[in-house]
Order: structure tokens, then C-alpha cells, then sequence
């Protein structure tokens, strides 16, 4: 029937055009193939039908792209279009794996910003952090500009973007602008938002009664709820889909079985799991990962068992749900046979099967196993560098951590937050100070300075690494520090050796009205410990308990012996021991006194510590060191030797001594009468000279530790190459007059070296700063900041 108002002609030719479009639309849907689609586009170019009706040409564009056909491809077809309309614009924006401005205009419309900003997401999710968000804000800004910041479609996908580019509050803010907004919307802000934000958001929408909660909905929310371990959310959660007949839900049942498994309630999840009629794999793989986060190992390998048997075929993801990560130990042999398994069923390529195995294997320290698995992969994911770096680091292998961070950087990988912490981490525990200042300039680079996470890990860098000014003048910038940030600050001043300052910040931070946590305690009585503060650190140590309830632990108890015995305190600190909880008295607690007792040359005190710490730790040598050199200090020489004799018959050798120092960005490293560097003679020579000044200036060595059975020249000569010595001369040679001079030691420094180090700082007018295994040591003008309490 020929339209109303139109000629015969030109109704013939409508209907011939719309089965034209039909043609094509049937032919194009049908094609399975990128050859399929070739021979359709080419009867369509010869037929001149692709140039002069934009239909077949957008529906070919959607089908390639659907089809995985390469970007450079789509971009042909949509330049072959001679005027390409609003709608085939947003097929390829659609369709691109990244956003192409221009693409935009003349004429964009909500599906063309909500089309480019998922564009853009896909890309971010892929490249840097600091790219991804300035073009955001730039599209956001267009999108706003154009009259659709109230546009639910085109606000759902720019909260998805500021979602994956980490900025949580730019998705508060989209979502906010809108009006009116639909469950689409809040589910995806519901989706953004993590722990205690996203369950305050589902309570407001349920409040707010305008948008109708979905099963996808109540799939988000438990997550969240699980994040947090807050059951009794979850509870509450799973009673409002019952009212809302959304319980039944196998979304809904598989995120409950993983909230309850995350809160530790494996009989609860167990239920919902056996009450399911048809588990599906997800299910499996909740209740999976559930028995191995609860340490029940051998009830996941059961499981798995069940689901092969079922004829289920296992994925990536129940593979990661069963690798004992959260409980290696005792798992060893379980770990290869997974390995092998892995291998076997092709999975050994597979990103985040690798990432578990390397990060199991990082745990279990066993590093040439986790490299493996990780070189393994051909593509490696953020979390499989973090991984790795973050294994090494905390295995003790700080050089390989940063090594492989700068290859990471080498490769042009951009990092995230927990990246850049990892290396930080690292560089704090060499002392690598340059290293450090590197990765401040990449924090810079990436835009990370907001990431409290990111600057609490840089202030931890910068105090161990010795610069506690730069720590506290990025602390006093930041505007989003939390009780983390104040306790590494806390803590940074008690390493330094200023208690006043510790304690002043601790009130600073209760004037903030910042809750106390026990680590914040921890660190205030390390803080007193180090600055003889005895007072404040016991009315910290009860208020801890009466005015916020908290158990002292172990790491408590042992300040609190190490501050009373620092302070000569000894028998008030040995009667406090017996007033601790038995499972609060480790080997710290001894230790501190017996440390203690070797400071104030009390042998029968030292004694009985020196027993309770062989029974606790009888492969720990540095207790028999410590022994011998306090009977040795008392001329108790043959009380020494048996000391030694019995750390000799238990085969127990002494940590060796060794000092790093950074002389640009690389470092040396010098033993005790270290002949190895390449610059010994020099040093030596220099070092010979320096004693000279020293001993006119008034030094005079203190050898009451070294070996009792040598001459008094002799032992002069072995303190004067202990390794401390033999880096400040070398660091004095190589650099300019008034430098200062870093240095650090892996073990405490000696009272020689301390009285040395004082003297060398005053005729050579340098600061040298030493960090030991205890604390650092600020040295000026023949001063030393710890005041010789240390």
C-alpha cells in the first residue's frame, strides 16, 4: 500500500530501499566470519549501496566490530562513508578499544558521550591513571557543557569510568547531579563504591524509595558487605530480598555464600550452597574460595574433586579460589601437584592462575618458584608485577624489588598505588635514598599525591631512609591523612630519637578527634622508649588499656621492659614482666632486658634473660653475642668463653657486620676490614689520618667487646676497620666539604664506633646519619641526637 501524500514512484522506491535494508540487515546478522562480512561489504560497495545509504554501512561497522576486526579496519569503513550521520559516529565510537575525540562532533547526543566515556574506559583500564583522568574530566566537562549531566544513561557510564581511574568521589559527584536516578544508575554507583560507602548508598536508595532495587543491585551490595566482614549488613541484606522475592536469585545465593564465607561462617554458606537445586560453576567457586580464605584446605580439594566428578570444567577462576594462598604452610606438596595441574590443563599462561601461584609461592619464600610462574606469563597484569615486587620486598630481597620495578617502568607499564607502595617498601628497608626520590618523581608523574595509601608509604620511605623533615613536610600536606599516615609519622620521630615530637603529634592527633589504635599506642611507647621518656610512656601504656580498651600485646610489653631498662631501670622492669599475660612474654620481652642488662653491666640479671631466651630462640646467635660481650666487658673472661663455646658447639654463627652507603645512586656496601673495594687502599690511608685528628680532638677507642685474648694494640686496630668506620671515610673522600654523609648498619652500632662517629662529626664539620638496627643517629658538632641513650 503506496504511503499517503507521496507519488507512486517515489513509494516504489521507499519499499524497495527498506527490503534493500532488509536484505543487507538478515546477510550482515547471519555472517559468523570477518570473510562472511568481506563478501557482503564488497556487493555492497559494487553495488554503490554502502556509499549512498548510511543503514548497511552501520550495521556492517556494529558486525565487524562484534566480530573482533582490527580498529585500523573499522576506521576505513567509516571514512568510506561520505557523509557519516549522528548514528554510525556512535556505532564507532562504540566499537573503537579506545576514544577518538573528533568522532564526537557536530552533533553528539547522550549515547555518543555515554559510547565515548565506556571508549575511554576500556583504554584506561589498560594505560596510565594520569592520562585516563584528565581525559575524563575533559569529556565530562563536553558532556556537562551539552546539557547532559542529568542524563542517566550518559551518568551511568562516566561513574563506571571514574570507577575504574580509582576517583570515587568524581562518580559521587556524576551521580549526584542527576535528579532522578534510575536503578541502572545507582547499581553502577552502588558497583564504584567499596566496604562502608556502598552499604550507606543501598540504605539510601531503599530510603529514597524512587528507583525499584534489582537482584543486580543486592549482587553489589553484598560484596561490599562482605569487604568489611559485616554479617549482620549481609543478614539484613539477604531479609530485604526475601521480602522483595529476590533471594532465590543465583546471583544473589552465590553473593551471600561468598559473604558468609568471608565473614568465617562456612556452615551458613554451606547451606545456602546444598539448598541450591543446580549449582553452577560461580557457586563452586564462592564456596571454593570461602574453605581456602577459612584455612580449610583440604574441604576445598574435596569440593573441586566433586565438580570434576559433576563433569564441570574447571576455569581460571576456580583454580585462583583453590590455590592455598591465604594458608601455604603445611601445604607444600599440594602447591606442586596444583603447579603441575595448572601446567597440565594450559592454565600456566594464564594471568591471574599465575599471579595466586607466584604470590603462594612468594609466601611459602620460595622466590626462584614465584619468578618462574611469574616469567611464565606472556602477559603479565598490574597484580602479577605487584605480586612479584611486593614478594620480594617483603622476603627481605629489596634489590631484586626495585630492579624489577624499573624494568616494569623500562617497559613503560604504568604503575598503581600498590606498585609504587611495594618500591617504596623496598627502598625503605635498603635505605635506598636516591632510589626513593625517583619514585616520588613517578607518584608525581602518575598523579598518585591524593592516594593516601601512596603518600603514608612515602612518608615511611623518606623517615627510614633518614630525611624525617621531608617526612613531616609531606605529612603536613596532605589533606586526607588517616590513622596509618599519623602512626608512621608517630613512629618516624621515636626511630629518630624524638620522643617530644612523637608525643606532641599524638596529641595533635587526638585533638583531630583521630581514634587511637593499638599500633598508635606501639609507637608512642617506642617514641618514649628511645627518648627516656619513662612518665609519658607509662601513662600512655595505661591509657591504652583504661581509657580505650586495648589487651597490650606482645610488641607492647616489649617496649614498656625496653624503656624501664634503657632508663637503668632493671628490677621494676624484670617484676613488670611477671604483672604481663603469658602469651604477651615472647622472646622481644627478654631480649629488651637482656639488651638492658648489657647497657647497664648488670651479669646476673643478663643471666637468667639470657636462659629464657635460649629455651625460647636456641638458634637465635645474637643473644650469645650479646652474653658474652657484657661477661667480656666485666673481665669475666672465662664465663665469655663458655658463652662462646656453647654458641660454637651448636654450630651458631655471628651475622657479620656490614654498612651501605649511597655515593649517588649507587650503592656500597663495606665489612668489618673490608680489603674488597676498589678504593681500600685510599680509604685506610684516609682512615689512618682521620684517627690522628680524632685522638687530638680526644677520642679514645673503647674496646671492652672485642675478643679478650688479644692485645689491647691489636684490639685498638679492630675497632678502627669495623665497617661503620670504613664507610664514613670512604663516603668523606668522594664527597664535597659540608655533604652530608648516610650511612647504614644491619646490626646495632657499637659504643666505639658511637664515640667515634661523634668525634669525626666535629672535625670534619659534616652531619653523619647512621641507621642501625634500632633507631637512627643524627651526629653534628660532636653531638650525637640520641643524647648516648640508645
Amino acid at each position: 500500500m503506496p504511503s499517503p501524500g507521496l507519488p507512486p514512484p517515489a513509494a516504489a522506491l521507499l519499499a524497495d530501499v527498506g527490503a534493500l535494508r532488509r536484505s543487507y540487515a538478515r546477510l550482515i546478522a547471519l555472517s559468523s566470519t570477518l570473510r562472511h562480512l568481506d563478501q557482503v561489504l564488497a556487493v555492497c560497495l559494487a553495488s554503490g549501496h554502502y556509499t549512498l545509504d548510511p543503514a548497511p554501512a552501520t550495521s556492517l561497522l556494529v558486525r565487524y566490530a562484534a566480530l573482533r576486526a582490527p580498529p585500523r579496519q573499522l576506521l576505513r569503513l567509516f571514512r568510506a562513508v561520505p557523509n557519516p550521520d549522528r548514528f554510525i559516529r556512535n556505532a564507532l565510537l562504540r566499537s573503537l578499544p579506545s576514544l577518538r575525540p573528533d568522532l564526537l562532533f557536530p552533533c553528539p547526543d547522550s549515547f555518543s558521550f555515554a559510547f565515548a566515556a565506556t571508549s575511554l574506559n576500556s583504554s584506561s583500564s589498560r594505560g596510565g591513571i594520569a592520562s585516563g583522568s584528565a581525559s575524563a574530566r575533559a569529556l565530562h566537562g563536553l558532556a556537562v557543557a551539552a546539557g547532559y549531566a542529568g542524563d542517566t544513561f550518559v551518568a551511568s557510564a562516566f561513574t563506571k569510568l571514574y570507577s575504574t581511574l580509582s576517583r570515587g568521589d568524581d562518580a559521587r559527584r556524576v551521580f549526584d547531579a542527576v535528579p532522578s536516578p534510575d536503578t541502572v544508575l545507582w547499581n553502577t554507583l552502588l558497583a564504584a563504591l567499596s566496604g562502608s560507602e556502598a552499604m550507606e548508598m543501598f540504605v539510601r536508595m531503599v530510603r529514597a524509595g524512587s528507583a525499584q532495587p534489582d537482584s543486580t543491585t543486592l549482587s553489589s551490595v553484598l560484596p561490599a558487605a562482605a569487604e568489611v566482614a559485616d554479617v549482620t549488613m549481609g543478614r539484613c541484606v539477604r531479609a530485604f530480598g526475601e521480602k522483595c522475592g529476590l533471594a532465590q536469585d543465583e546471583h544473589v545465593v552465590t553473593a551471600l555464600i561468598s559473604l558468609y564465607a568471608k565473614c568465617g561462617d562456612m556452615e551458613c554458606a554451606r547451606h545456602l550452597f546444598d539448598r541450591m537445586v543446580a549449582p553452577d560453576l560461580v557457586a563452586y567457586n564462592a564456596l571454593i574460595s570461602g574453605y581456602s580464605v577459612n584455612g580449610m584446605v583440604g574441604s576445598s580439594v574435596e569440593l573441586f574433586k566433586d565438580l570434576v566428578t559433576l563433569g564441570l570444567r574447571p576455569t581460571s577462576s576456580t583454580l585462583v579460589a583453590l590455590i592455598p594462598v591465604h594458608s601455604p604452610f603445611g601445604h607444600e606438596q599440594l602447591t606442586r601437584c596444583l603447579h603441575a595441574y595448572v601446567v597440565k590443563a594450559g592454565f600456566d599462561a594464564n594471568a591471574p592462575v599465575s599471579t595466586s601461584l607466584t604470590t603462594l609461592y612468594c609466601r611459602l619464600n620460595d622466590m626462584d618458584s614465584a619468578r618462574k610462574a611469574f616469567d611464565a606469563m606472556p602477559e603479565k597484569t598490574m597484580e602479577s608485577w605487584n605480586a612479584m615486587i611486593s614478594g620480594y620486598a617483603q622476603n627481605g630481597l629489596t634489590e631484586k624489588a626495585v630492579a624489577l620495578f624499573q624494568k616494569m617502568q623500562a617497559l613503560n607499564v604504568p604503575p598503581n598505588p600498590l606498585t609504587i607502595s611495594s618500591a617504596l617498601s623496598a627502598c625503605a628497608q635498603l635505605g635506598a635514598l636516591s632510589l626513593g626520590k625517583w619514585v616520588h618523581k613517578i607518584i608525581s608523574k602518575e598523579n598518585l599525591e591524593l592516594n593516601v595509601y601512596v603518600m603514608t608509604a612515602l612518608i615511611d620511605m623518606y623517615v627510614k631512609c633518614g630525611s624525617i623533615a621531608e617526612a613531616r613536610r609531606i605529612f603536613d600536606r596532605m589533606d586526607n591523612k588517616n590513622v596509618v599516615s599519623w602512626n608512621v609519622m608517630i613512629s618516624g620521630y621515636g626511630l629518630h630519637g624524638q620522643g617530644a615530637e612523637a608525643l606532641k603529634l599524638y596529641k595533635d592527633m587526638l585533638d583531630a578527634n583521630l581514634l587511637p589504635t593499638s599500633s598508635t599506642f606501639l609507637s608512642v611507647l617506642y617514641a618514649c622508649s628511645h627518648g627516656g621518656l619513662v612518665e609519658e610512656g607509662r601513662t600512655a601504656f595505661r591509657s591504652m588499656t583504661s581509657d580505650y580498651g586495648f589487651t597490650p600485646g606482645i610488641e607492647h610489653c616489649t617496649c614498656m621492659v625496653d624503656l624501664l631498662g634503657r632508663a637503668g631501670r632493671l628490677k621494676e622492669a624484670y617484676e613488670l614482666i611477671s604483672e604481663f599475660p603469658k602469651n604477651a612474654i615472647g622472646p622481644g620481652v627478654w631480649g629488651a632486658l637482656l639488651a638492658a642488662c648489657m647497657v647497664h653491666k648488670d651479669a646476673e640479671l643478663a643471666k637468667l634473660a639470657s636462659q629464657k631466651l635460649f629455651e625460647l630462640e636456641p638458634e637465635n646467635t645474637g643473644y650469645y653475642v650479646l652474653l658474652s660481650n657484657l661477661y667480656t666487658s666485666k673481665k669475666q673472661y672465662s664465663e665469655a668463653a663458655g658463652v662462646r663455646q656453647e654458641a660454637k658447639s651448636k654450630k651458631l654463627v655471628k651475622t657479620p657486620g656490614c654498612t651501605l652507603i649511597e655515593l649517588g645512586d649507587k650503592p656500597h656496601v663495606f665489612m668489618a676490614g673490608d680489603r674488597a673495594h676498589p678504593q681500600s687502599d685510599a680509604i685506610n690511608s684516609y682512615l689512618e689520618k682521620l684517627t690522628t685528628k680524632m685522638i687530638e680532638a680526644g677520642y679514645r677507642p673503647d674496646t671492652e667487646a672485642a675478643l679478650y685474648d688479644v692485645e689491647e694494640e691489636e684490639k685498638e686496630h679492630m675497632v678502627k676497620v669495623h665497617s661503620e668506620k670504613l664507610a664514613i671515610a670512604f663516603g668523606l673522600l668522594n664527597t664535597e666539604p659540608g655533604t652530608e654523609i648516610r650511612i647504614i648498619k644491619n646490626l646495632r652500632v657499637c659504643l666505639d664506633c658511637h664515640n667515634a662517629t661523634k668525634i669525626i662529626s666535629k672535625v670534619t664539620q659534616r652531619l653523619i646519619v647512621v641507621r642501625d638496627a634500632s633507631r637512627f643517629h643524627h651526629f653534628r658538632d660532636g653531638i650525637c641526637s640520641c643524647g648516648d641513650y640508645w
